[in-house]
C-alpha cells in the first residue's frame, strides 16, 4: 500500500512538471504593465474560503501587490465588510468576489449596486465561481446550468489530464489544476484564460443586466482576471 501511494506521488509530481515545463514555452497573452512609479495596491474580498483565494493567490504578479483574502461572508454582508478592510489600507482597487447561489435575489442585485456606487470592482458568478473555471474547457452558451452539476463537469474535462477538482470537498485550486487553467487549448491553440475571458464577456453581453440574479448563466470574473494579468510577469 505504502509504494502504492508513493508510486502515485512520484506519478502527480511528474505530471505537474510536464505541465509546468509545456506552460513555459507556451506564448503569453499580451499583458500590458500599468506605467506606475509605485506598485498599484489591489485588495479581493472573497465568498468563499477556499476555492477562489486559491485561484488567485496563484497569479504570478509581479508589478503589483495583490492580496487575496476569503471572508466567509456573502452577498451585501460580503460587501460589507469590503467597505470596513478597504478603510483599513491604502487601495487602489478593490474587488468583491461572490456568488448568486440560492441567496435572495435583492440581496444579490443590492451587493452589485453598492459596491458600484463605491467604485469597487465585481467580480460575480450566477450561479457560482465554478462557472468561470468550466469556461476554460467548453464553450457554453450562457444557458442555465446548476451549480450542482459543476463539479461533475469541470473533472470530465480534467480527467484526460489525470487532474482532479475537489469540488465536494476541500474547494481548493491545487497547482496542478491551475496550471491547465493558465495553460494552452488544443483545439484552437489560445490560451485558455483568453478563451474563458472571451466566453464570459459574450455570455454577460447577452443580458441586459436590470436583474443580474436572474442571469443565469453568467460571470463577471472575467473583468477581474483581465485586470490581474495587467501585473502578470
Amino acid at each position: 500500500m505504502k509504494d502504492k501511494k508513493a508510486e502515485q506521488k512520484a506519478a502527480r509530481k511528474k505530471h505537474l512538471e510536464q505541465l509546468k515545463a509545456q506552460r513555459r514555452k507556451e506564448p503569453s497573452l499580451e499583458r500590458p504593465v500599468a506605467e506606475l512609479t509605485e506598485k498599484p495596491s489591489i485588495l479581493i474580498i472573497c465568498e468563499g474560503k477556499n476555492t477562489e483565494p486559491s485561484y488567485f493567490n496563484q497569479f504570478r504578479i509581479t508589478s503589483a501587490e495583490v492580496k487575496s483574502i476569503g471572508e466567509g461572508y456573502n452577498t451585501v454582508s460580503l460587501v460589507n465588510r469590503a467597505l470596513d478592510l478597504s478603510q483599513q489600507g491604502n487601495y487602489n482597487q478593490v474587488w468583491c468576489v461572490f456568488d448568486k447561489d440560492d441567496f435572495n435575489e435583492n440581496d444579490f442585485n443590492s451587493a452589485i449596486q453598492i459596491a458600484e456606487a463605491n467604485s469597487f470592482g465585481i467580480a460575480y458568478s450566477n450561479q457560482s465561481f465554478e462557472y468561470w473555471l468550466i469556461l476554460h474547457f467548453n464553450d457554453h452558451q450562457g444557458g442555465g446550468m446548476h451549480r450542482d452539476s459543476y463539479n461533475d463537469k469541470i473533472n470530465e474535462h480534467l480527467k484526460p489530464f489525470n487532474v482532479i477538482y475537489d469540488g465536494n470537498g476541500t474547494k481548493l485550486i491545487q497547482e496542478d489544476f491551475f496550471e491547465l487553467l493558465d495553460g494552452i487549448d488544443d483545439k484552437t491553440s489560445r490560451k485558455r484564460a483568453e478563451l474563458a475571458i472571451d466566453r464570459a464577456e459574450r455570455n454577460y453581453n447577452h443580458f441586459d443586466h436590470t436583474n443580474p440574479a436572474r442571469e443565469e448563466s453568467s460571470t463577471t470574473v472575467y473583468r477581474l482576471v483581465r485586470e490581474l494579468l495587467k501585473y502578470v510577469e
